[in-house]
């Protein structure tokens, strides 16, 4: 049986939060470990290289490509929100309360920034 994408998303980030460096991560044997261990600019660099691959996949109509890269952009994803002792089930109470919303009367709602 196939696990709810909540129950899926906290158990990532259960694990994720073990490979912080301050919960004993070890770097050598873990890849998010040594990532969360080099910081902000190797996690982020990350996001920014998948969120590419992920168009380029979406761009050459490669729908197996197109999962796999969301796959990986998620992932990353869910490092900086280990790094910042950020919980996936934030983003999707942040989801819950934008259902429902126009995307452009959500945006407009939001304070400048």
């Amino acid at each position: 049986m196939k696990p709810d994408t909540a129950t899926l998303l906290a158990r990532l980030a259960d694990t994720l939060e073990t490979r912080l460096p301050a919960n004993g991560g070890d770097p050598a044997t873990s890849y998010s470990a040594k990532l969360l261990a080099r910081g902000p600019d190797a996690f982020l660099k990350k996001i920014g290289e998948e969120a590419t691959e992920l168009v380029m996949a979406a761009k050459d109509n490669q729908p197996e490509r197109i999962v796999s890269e969301t796959a990986d952009l998620w992932f990353h994803c869910l490092v900086t929100l280990a790094h910042y002792g950020l919980r996936p089930e934030q983003v999707l109470d942040e989801l819950a309360r934008r259902e429902g919303t126009s995307g452009l009367a959500e945006k407009a709602s939001r304070p400048n920034q």
